[in-house]
């Protein structure tokens, strides 16, 4: 328990160090509370293959098989905390993985609806929601460059995956007043961590925030 302890201690230092370094990228000097919270609570360990476990509160990504990876806790807490979550949100995630970014969002807001492509990894995050006890959670197995339309529109909408623009599918069913958090690759500047706000009257707003580095968002026809 205490070096569980210790390192929940260091993740939160690294986070806290990170948001520091890149303040004049994002704008604030420290996230809130309640992403710091989830972020201190959810057991990163538990979304870590077995063998990989001592390196889950590196500050860093780590591979969970099939090609994809569990991303660096500054991102995820980032990533949720542009989400500006409140409780009674309804949320989709676009790429479960692991399920590490889930069990945050699910911390956060009322219900979390989750779409992974890789069937595998959507079976072993479901297992581990299962043993964790999080029961806010709904995952499908597809691709979701089309989002869920069956429980649009959403609070926010996070994606997990670098995409080549922004899918329109998800901008449709992203609520009047929500945050879209999606990282968009270009080859001539690499991937951009983007805010999509979406106005009252339905107007977009982009915001570039930060250099990042994901996995690509496969499309159908890939």
């Amino acid at each position: 328990m205490a070096t569980i302890n210790r390192n929940v201690t260091h993740l939160i230092e690294d986070i806290e160090r990170e948001v520091r370094y890149t303040q004049n990228y994002i704008g604030k000097n420290k996230l809130d509370k309640r992403v710091m919270q989830a972020m201190a609570t959810v057991p990163r360990e538990k979304f870590v293959p077995e063998h990989l476990q001592y390196h889950a509160f590196d500050d860093g990504p780590v591979p969970i098989g099939y090609g994809q990876t569990i991303s660096q806790p500054y991102i995820v807490a980032l990533m949720s905390d542009l989400l500006d979550l409140k409780p009674e949100h309804r949320v989709l995630e676009i790429g479960t993985g692991s399920g590490y970014q889930t069990a945050i969002l699910a911390q956060l807001c009322e219900k979390v609806f989750s779409v992974e492509r890789i069937v595998e990894l959507s079976l072993q995050a479901q297992e581990r929601f299962k043993q964790l006890k999080y029961k806010n959670i709904e995952t499908r197995i597809g691709n979701g460059y089309h989002g869920w339309q069956e429980h649009a529109p959403y609070d926010g909408i996070i994606v997990t995956a670098a995409a080549t623009h922004i899918p329109q599918p998800l901008i449709d069913q992203l609520k009047p007043g929500g945050n879209l958090v999606i990282p968009v690759s270009a080859s001539y500047f690499g991937q951009s961590l983007m805010q999509v706000k979406k106005d009252l009257a339905g107007g977009i707003e982009t915001k570039d925030i930060l250099s990042v580095a994901f996995v690509p968002l496969v499309h159908d026809d890939e």
